[in-house]
């Protein structure tokens, strides 16, 4: 039987690290703020993960007060929730993503994340679907103070 899982992500922008969203280092002359390398994308997608298993969430695996995940990169937590659904005989079968964000402009980057989401779910690019809205201006996210990330991920049985 398919099971969904939605994830969802937020982080303050920093001046003081490199953007790394969706698995790629962006250059656009600010980061994300968190324990971790604070790859929103990656962390909304591991927990869309999690969520379809029933899992736990990302901050129970993975805590911010635990030294080993300082600057970790992402893809360690998603490969590990990936593990698990594998154990379960689990496989992704697609991905959507939706980032909410002022800035950067994401339009350039969405087909380099969209392949490498892709790879890092061991799937194909055409199951994988990375969209940017803005908040037109409204709240935190519209003042530049941040982004959020919404993610759907659909699991089903292992076919070999």
């Amino acid at each position: 039987m398919p099971r969904v899982g939605i994830g969802y992500d937020s982080h303050r922008f920093t001046t003081s690290r490199p953007m790394v969203l969706g698995g790629l280092q962006l250059d656009c002359g600010f980061g994300l703020a968190g324990h971790s390398d604070a790859d929103a994308v990656l962390h909304a997608v591991t927990d869309a993960v999690l969520g379809a298993m029933g899992g736990p969430d990302i901050g129970e695996l993975f805590p911010d007060t635990d030294p080993r995940w300082k600057d970790a990169d992402s893809s360690v937590f998603l490969r590990a929730a990936l593990e698990r659904a594998a154990q379960a005989n689990l496989a992704v079968v697609n991905c959507d993503v939706t980032v909410i964000a002022e800035q950067p402009k994401l339009s350039p980057h969405k087909q380099p994340m969209r392949r490498r989401l892709a790879e890092l779910l061991g799937i194909d690019p055409s199951r994988v679907s990375v969209k940017a809205k803005t908040n037109e201006g409204m709240g935190w996210i519209g003042r530049g103070e941040g982004l959020a990330v919404i993610a759907a991920v659909l699991l089903d049985e292992r076919t070999a």
